[in-house]
């Protein structure tokens, strides 16, 4: 009857029956039926696809138009600008490539296929065949895959596909089985030649044959044997995955060519392949955000990724089953060698094959599903990236407070995203119906909190790393360890009967400990991730203003602060690692209970004998078990973790939005055929909350009230007003940046930039450009600075340069308008990189032109030349102007419309006539005509702003100085010197060492974690831990071999590693905390003792002792290595913060910020986190090796042969491995820092992004920096799979080689020999494949160590204190300051940038300095704190030498007030006073005097809530210059601009209250006011030396004018003041004019301006106010005359 065998198994070969029925035919016809079932479900699927496509209806736009109004949903709003957006940034090229042979190969398989078909049918026709249903399954079977094949022959010939259907997968699939039988029935052919008729045996050889062929061609044929779709993107070659042939593709020799090349040379950027398509940023992207907003992120991500999670969890099971098989094989090979009668040799044979398949087998499951794990990782961190940056794009501008994601915050929920649109609609539909509510009741603290600058960068380095990093290992979690468990227990149970029962109710009770341990790790990472946000946020900001710490000699200070911030992180990491170490403690003791547990109740309660035979295969199944549960606590300490910074990330985009592109659908509704710039009766606040304007008195965040305006199109429109008048709030508020409480918005632009048509006529498109007040650029060339992705017009452009005044820079810079302009314009002056800013926006096609101050940054001719040239000129044609600007005596008489602000409400407006009769403007007509020196572009000294700027100048130029506009030659723009030579830009790149680790890197941090004694503590740490485990397996030896076997018997063992375990290799509690080697076992043969004479108590106490030893020296040797690990970190981290702290400005000059981040964030964390484990891990494995070697040495001698050559092979396959993964690693590490640098550039400009419409741009080009970071990352991953297969074929051939030994030594060895030696031989070859992983993963991460010493060894400055020469405590107490023959440079190769420096400042004096760019005004001002030190000659301050005393002393003496002002988070006080030396009636006159309060104190100042500071993570404002907290008001009563309004409600002044909250960079105050703070921070310090660098640039003239005033009553104090505006300085006692680094003229400035031919006189009379400068210096030396009279 069929199917209905009693035997499957009979002796050496499966039963006639059993293959006849099941394996011939009913297996076969059950994989071609469900094939068939596929494929009418695929066909029936591409039909309904087709129906749909048949009655698809075109959308009608006037439908869309109709919907847009009503409101749609969320990703409508974003739709205007950021979704769907596709790589602009590099040209790609997409070609067809065929497969070599595609119709031969499918030829082949029919002519194969065809003759299977015809064996068949002989088979069926011949009468020497049995009576069978097999031969009919055999025809019907091949029938049918002939069927396929002829089906694939024919639609490869034609042009149409039916791809959906993929039959090459179907019969690929079916060859498999096919093949399967044939083996089975070919070996039968050959094992009993008897049992069939010879046209049975040729058959069957031919069909064995024909079988291989196919299954050959489909190994050796492209997967799909189809053509595939490359994308060539610039010169990078396509990833040659998809070309690869099924056997590369499991054995991963697509590879090959990387390896090959990484072993011939160093690798480099562009070697490394190109990503496949489906794995790019924008591809993934637009992928994920089709997955419905309905569910929390981590859901979402898990419905994205769920086929690939799937199929990886199906090949890692796969590979799961045969775990467990080389110990069933290596039972059946010894039971043969104990007695060959039971098991014929042609079975053995047989397992020792089979040894070599379950390898080989196992190594593809595992490491198919460990790729496709990895890449589930880029595409998951190219995910959570892409959506935090366009989330940075989309957040609002500014916030009032900070939050700490993953922190639980009682009675504060993150808001839905469609919650959140929901509101957005509501918001239009009430605008609409001007019915604004006055009950919405928010919970204002929670909508303003934002995460500041450092959460976000952890977000995208720690976090996004984090959640990728488990995405690839999640299988484990839910698909391998479950497999391993059951088979183990199963296994186990065969074994030990019922005493297993008793271990594995003890590791099932051991898994809540292990939950209990996850839910303690997740605790404590959330503390570790809260502190290093802290700390990374400190750091950037002490990074970011660190040239400010180093003028004020506040290293020590930061340092401290920073220092504190670490030391709660190193907290927070060493409780986790005793954490870890306990639970370390307790995995490494279960097998020992477990184990004592079952033994006690198999020999006490069972009374039964522990023989080997039961004792070691017991052990090595409990060792076995204990993997799987080693796993799942790893994993879900891990998913725990991800899942905190899942929930980070999704609390990060969850935070408000901008209302910009609400208030731009808004504007749209109205129709209307001429765009309005109006504001109608609106109320704007800074603050997120939904507030109504009757809530204005209390708030404390800056509001603008009841503005009602219109500006005039295609004109120029001026806003005034006094420093924190709200000028630049309007301009945000025109831009949507602000939050609308009342009346109406009517704002031009919002359209994608890219998508926008030029009119016809005027060559303009309906958008706006926007110039900052504080000057925004990427690090990118001048020229790409200004096009800003415009098409190249070298006419329009060359217009631009010359009416921005740009062209004498071009000629003097070495590189023209090639020259990087460095991060944040760090290689350029204030004044260039304003004028670079305000080309980009004249150089644009927007017809709306938005100008914040950019007049404020250049002197008096030069701003005149701009204004006639560029706002006036002919390119601003047809276009709309607003222009904040304080020179209103220039701008006025040429305006339209003029807006006159006054404490966030209009105290005038209309034509410019008009507001002048009205008195508002008072004396400023006149007080405002500009009156300043030198060239445009004087260098300002920001925190971090290059202070070689002067150096290139002055050297590179050849040609007499002309003013700026002056010179209408040829403009050097292509980066080629006035001599014709090529120059070589410099580009900034990071730069990456070559070659192995350097012995002084190892070193270092070897020094780091601990002395000499520490390390000889580590290495008898480690011994113990090795005798440990080898002395538990020989004690349960001993006690086997106590027991009398009645007849002498083989006892044999299998240990953990009998076969190489991938899932031990690649777990990541492996990969991060080093490995935990199985316990080793022995074989003996027993021959003494008796169960009766066998003292069980004695040796389960002893086993227990060795037991509980072995667990406190597991635990003692984790707390060693854990706290030499904490060490170093800690000494690292400290000795990098040193050196950056000392290292000299042309440091940071030089250095982006993104890269020292870099340094602080990823590689510190990998210090932390990654290169000790790992260090150990690898000291544990030759630890190991060597005790395996001194054991398998003392059983046969003769394998160390054997051994040595397959350590051989694994050296060589490791030293092409660690050459290419060397490489592929430090590529990466480098490739992130463009990620972090380009995400801070997109913080501080996204306003001006957004103004721009520029937002789908920066979104592709960051897709672009993305893919640049994943290539080198994913191949990195590649080549640790070719290792692995390779190492892992290894292990397989050995235990082939070992077996086929063994069974051709069988009746020479005793089978208990041959498998210690068997065992231990597999054992040592997994020991020696980990060895060299962890060394090739040791030298990876040390990458970040030597990283970490390249900066730990930058150039220091010279010592803080030098107790020999230190200065009296009272220096410097009178202030004279002295040059003497002073020459300087920037560096040896560069001419001196000052020469002969001769002048001396008497005590007291007021000294101005004047000169053209390049002059080295700047340099002489860092000359004074030492940034520069002297080549020739001296300064003196009262007669002390500055270079012979120590740095903090000489820098604690006086004082600079930088153009660019530098504030840090935190409040007033901690901003004037950070050292807490000063009372409170101190600073309030140091605020008095530079008018920031009144000088009459209000008997009530405003309440201590007042407006909280803004997110640092939103540095956007850096160009909103009054998105400020409070302004000067009608505190500032004695100002002519001011005038009190009737209104009531007005903005509070915060200065009244020092507890008043300032932002990151003080970005919640506005410029001017950031200016005032910095000026009273040097006042307070009564310095008597005082340095002014253009400080008061972004002040109003009035309160200019009285703090010059002010400054004037300092009759103690030497001021030298660095200045744009000449009035400034026209009155100081002298005026210092510098020309190419030289002192020109230094006198009594009546005397050099009545010098005929003198370079003063010549600037004055430039400025165009000679005879109100020459009248104010005559007053001066008159006043000067009368006093020194009396």
């Amino acid at each position: 009857m069929f199917a209905h065998c009693k035997v499957i198994w009979s002796r050496d070969d499966f039963d006639q029956c059993f293959q006849r029925d099941f394996l011939q035919t009913l297996f076969p016809l059950l994989t071609c039926a469900i094939s068939l079932l596929l494929l009418l479900y695929q066909a029936g699927i591409q039909l309904r696809h087709t129906k749909r496509l048949s009655i698809y209806k075109p959308i009608n736009i006037e439908d869309v138009l109709e919907n847009e109004a009503s409101g749609r949903d969320d990703d409508s709003v974003a739709e205007l600008t950021l979704q769907n957006t596709l790589s602009r940034t590099v040209t790609s090229v997409r070609e067809i490539d065929e497969p070599a042979g595609e119709v031969v190969f499918v030829v082949a398989e029919v002519v194969a296929l065809l003759g299977q078909v015809i064996v068949s049918v002989i088979g069926v026709l011949s009468p020497h065949m049995p009576p069978s249903h097999g031969p009919y399954g055999d025809v019907a079977i091949w029938s049918y895959l002939l069927l396929l094949a002829a089906t694939r022959l024919f639609l490869s010939t034609k042009k149409w596909r039916l791809s959906s259907l993929k039959l090459w997968a179907h019969t690929a699939f079916l060859y498999v089985p096919q093949w399967l039988v044939g083996f089975v029935c070919f070996r039968s052919v050959l094992l009993h030649p008897e049992m069939v008729s010879s046209t049975t045996r040729v058959a069957t050889v031919i069909g064995f044959a024909l079988s291989t062929a196919l299954l050959l061609i489909v190994l050796l044929s492209r997967k799909g044997n189809k053509t595939v779709l490359l994308e060539h993107e610039g010169n990078l070659e396509p990833s040659r995955e998809p070309l690869a042939s099924l056997l590369s593709l499991a054995m991963f020799g697509w590879v090959d060519a990387i390896i090959w090349r990484g072993y011939k040379k160093t690798l480099e950027l562009s070697d490394v392949w190109d990503l496949h398509i489906r794995d790019k940023a924008a591809t993934v992207l637009s992928e994920f955000r089709q997955v419905k907003k309905t569910h929390s992120l981590a859901i979402r991500l898990l419905l994205f990724f769920k086929r690939k999670l799937l199929i990886q969890g199906v090949w890692a099971m796969f590979a799961n089953l045969f775990t467990f098989l080389p110990t069933l094989l290596l039972k059946g090979i010894l039971e043969h060698l104990e007695d060959p009668t039971a098991t014929p040799a042609s079975a053995a044979w047989l397992y020792v094959m089979l040894l070599f398949v379950s390898g080989v087998v196992k190594t593809v499951g595992d490491n198919q599903a460990l790729w496709i794990g990895r890449r589930v990782c880029i595409q998951l961190r190219a995910i959570i990236i892409g959506e935090i940056y366009s989330k940075a794009l989309r957040r609002r501008a500014a916030a009032s407070a900070e939050t700490e994601l993953g922190q639980d915050k009682k009675g504060q929920t993150p808001i839905p995203s469609a919650k959140r649109m929901k509101r957005k609609l509501l918001f239009i539909a009430r605008r609409k119906t001007q019915d604004v509510s006055k009950d919405v009741n928010v919970d204002k603290s929670a909508s303003d909190a934002q995460a500041n600058n450092g959460t976000i960068i952890n977000l995208m380095s720690i976090d996004s790393f984090k959640v990728s990093e488990v995405g690839a290992y999640l299988h484990f979690l839910w698909a391998s360890v479950p497999v391993q468990i059951i088979l183990a227990v199963v296994l186990v149970y065969r074994i030990l009967g019922r005493s297993s029962l008793a271990g594995i109710c003890i590791m099932v009770f051991i898994l809540p400990l292990n939950f209990f341990i996850a839910r303690s790790f997740q605790r404590a990472q959330k503390k570790i991730m809260a502190s290093t946000d802290a700390r990374i946020h400190s750091t950037n900001e002490v990074l970011q203003n660190i040239r400010i710490i180093k003028y004020f000699a506040w290293e020590q200070r930061f340092s401290a602060k920073v220092s504190d911030k670490r030391r709660i992180e190193l907290k927070a990491l060493r409780n986790k690692y005793i954490l870890w170490a306990s639970a370390a403690m307790i995995w490494s003791g279960v097998p020992i209970v477990t184990t004592f547990a079952s033994f006690f109740i198999y020999t006490v309660v069972e009374k039964k004998s522990l023989v080997p035979s039961v004792a070691f295969p017991a052990l090595s199944m409990f060792a076995l078990l204990r993997v799987p549960l080693d796993q799942l606590a790893d994993m879900i300490a891990h998913v725990q973790e991800a899942k905190v910074s899942v929930d980070r990330v999704e609390q990060f985009l969850s935070e408000e939005e901008t209302e910009k592109y609400v208030q731009l659908r808004q504007s749209r509704l109205v129709n209307e055929e001429t765009p309005r710039i109006t504001l109608e009766h609106a109320t704007l606040s800074w603050t997120a909350g939904e507030e109504t304007s009757s809530k204005i008195s209390t708030a404390g965040a800056f509001h603008l009230i009841n503005v009602d305006v219109s500006f005039e199109p295609g004109r120029l429109n001026v806003i005034a007003g006094p420093t924190g008048s709200g000028k630049t709030s309007l301009l945000m508020a025109l831009l949507g940046e602000m939050k609308l409480l009342d009346g109406r918005v009517h704002i031009p632009g919002g359209s994608i930039r890219q998508t926008l048509r030029p009119d016809p006529t005027t060559g303009l498109t309906e958008s706006v450009a926007f110039c900052a007040q504080q000057a925004w650029l990427v690090n990118d060339t001048i020229k790409e600075n200004i096009l800003f992705a415009s098409a190249f017009d070298s006419t329009r452009y060359q217009r631009v340069i010359a009416a921005c005044a740009l062209e004498r820079d071009l000629e003097i810079l070495d590189a023209g308008d090639q020259t990087l302009v460095g991060e944040k314009g760090i290689a350029l002056s204030g004044g260039q990189k304003q004028r670079i800013s305000l080309a980009r926006a004249l150089y644009s096609n927007a017809r709306h032109v938005l100008l914040d101050d950019c007049l404020s940054a250049v002197d008096s001719h030069t701003a005149r030349h701009i204004f006639e040239n560029a706002i006036q000129g002919d390119m601003m044609q047809n276009r709309t102007c607003i222009l904040v600007t304080h020179n209103i005596s220039l701008a006025l008489p040429s305006s339209s419309y003029v807006v006159v602000l006054d404490n966030g409400k209009i105290a005038a407006q209309g034509p410019p006539d008009t507001v002048i009769q009205s008195g508002v403007l008072g004396e400023e007509i006149t007080r405002s005509r500009p009156a300043s020196s030198g060239t445009s572009g004087t260098p300002s000294t920001p925190s971090r702003v290059a202070s070689n700027l002067e150096a290139m100048l002055t050297n590179l130029s050849s040609a007499q100085d002309v003013p700026n506009g002056a010179s209408n030659g040829h403009i050097d723009m292509q980066g080629t010197s006035k001599r014709g030579k090529k120059i070589e830009v410099p580009s900034r790149i990071e730069s990456k060492a070559e070659g192995s680790v350097k012995t002084a890197t190892i070193k270092m941090y070897m020094k780091a974690m601990g002395p000499w004694y520490f390390w000889i503590a580590a290495l008898a740490a480690f011994a113990a831990t090795q005798i440990g485990s080898v002395a538990t397996n020989v004690w349960i030896r001993q006690w086997a071999n106590a027991y009398h076997v009645s007849k002498p018997s083989v006892h044999y063992s299998v240990t953990a590693g009998l076969q190489p375990s991938a899932n031990l290799r690649d777990n990541p509690i492996s990969r991060r905390f080093g490995i935990v080697l199985p316990h080793s076992s022995s074989h003996e043969i027993s021959i003494s003792g008796s169960a009766q004479d066998v003292n069980v108590s004695y040796y389960l106490g002893i086993y227990a002792l060795i037991g509980i030893t072995y667990v406190l020296i597991c635990f003692s040797r984790e707390i060693l290595l854990f706290a030499g690990s904490l060490h170093a970190s800690w000494c690292l981290h400290d000795r990098l913060l040193e050196a950056i702290m000392r290292a000299k400005f042309k440091f940071f000059d030089s250095t982006p910020l993104g890269q020292l981040m870099n340094r602080f964030s990823k590689d510190i964390e990998a210090v932390d986190q990654e290169v000790s484990p790992v260090a150990m891990g690898m000291i544990s494995c030759l630890a190991s090796v060597i005790t395996i070697v001194i054991l398998i040495t003392a059983i046969t001698p003769g394998f160390l042969v054997a051994g040595f050559f397959i350590t051989c092979i694994y050296f060589a396959v490791a030293m092409f491995y660690i050459h290419s993964s060397r490489d592929l690693k430090r590529i990466e590490s480098v490739q992130r820092s463009p990620l972090y640098q380009a995400f801070g550039e997109t913080l501080s400009g996204v306003v001006t992004i957004r103004a721009y419409g520029d937002e789908s741009r920066f979104i592709s080009e960051n897709h672009h920096r993305v893919n640049t970071h994943n290539r080198p990352f994913i191949y990195l991953w590649a080549t640790n799979r070719w290792l692995a297969v390779r190492a892992d074929l290894a292990g397989a051939l050995v235990a082939f080689s070992a077996g086929v030994f063994v069974m051709r030594s069988s009746g020479i060895i005793d089978p208990g020999a041959a498998g210690l030696s068997l065992s231990y031989a597999i054992t040592f070859t997994e020991i020696v494949l980990w060895l060299v992983r962890l060394y090739g993963a040791n030298e990876q991460n040390m990458n970040s160590v030597e990283r970490v010493k390249e900066y730990i060894e930058v150039e220091q400055e010279a010592r803080a204190h030098i107790p020999e020469t230190k200065p009296a405590a009272n220096w410097p107490s009178h202030g004279a300051v002295q040059f003497i023959g002073y020459t300087t440079r920037y560096r040896a190769d560069l001419a001196p940038v000052l020469q002969n420096v001769t002048f001396n400042v008497k005590a007291s004096e007021k000294v101005g300095i004047v000169g053209r760019t390049g002059a080295g005004k700047s340099s002489l001002a860092l000359a004074l704190f030492r940034g520069l030190e002297a080549e020739a000659g001296k300064i003196l301050i009262d007669d002390v030498d500055i270079g012979l005393i120590g740095l903090q002393d000489l820098r604690e003496a006086i004082t600079i007030v930088p153009q660019d002002p530098t504030l840090f988070a935190g409040t007033l006080r901690s901003n004037l006073d950070p050292f807490g030396l000063f009372t409170d009636e101190e600073i309030f006159t140091a605020l008095r005097r530079v008018q920031l309060i009144s000088s009459i104190r209000p008997e009530s100042p405003s309440s201590s809530s007042a407006s909280p500071a803004m997110s640092s993570a939103a540095p956007t404002l850096n160009a909103i210059s009054a998105a400020h907290t409070g302004t000067l008001g009608s505190e500032l009563s004695d100002s002519t601009l001011v005038r009190f309004v009737s209104n009531t409600r007005k903005n509070k002044n915060i200065f009244h209250d020092l507890s008043s909250s300032v932002s990151e960079s003080g970005n919640n105050l506005s410029q001017g006011q950031r200016q005032l703070l910095c000026l009273a921070r040097a006042l307070l310090k009564s310095p008597k030396v005082l340095i002014m660098d253009e400080a008061t640039a972004s002040i109003d003239y009035a309160t200019d004018a009285k703090i010059q005033d002010t400054l004037r009553q300092l009759k103690t104090n030497t001021i030298i003041t660095i200045a744009h505006r000449l009035q400034t300085i026209i009155d100081y006692d002298k005026v210092l004019v510098l020309e190419k680094g030289k002192v020109v003229e230094f006198d009594d400035p009546w005397d050099l301006i009545k010098r005929e031919e003198g370079s003063f006189r010549a600037m004055c009379e430039t400025s165009g106010d000679f005879d109100t400068l020459y009248k104010l210096a005559r007053k001066s030396w008159q006043d000067r005359r009368l006093v020194d009279d009396e």
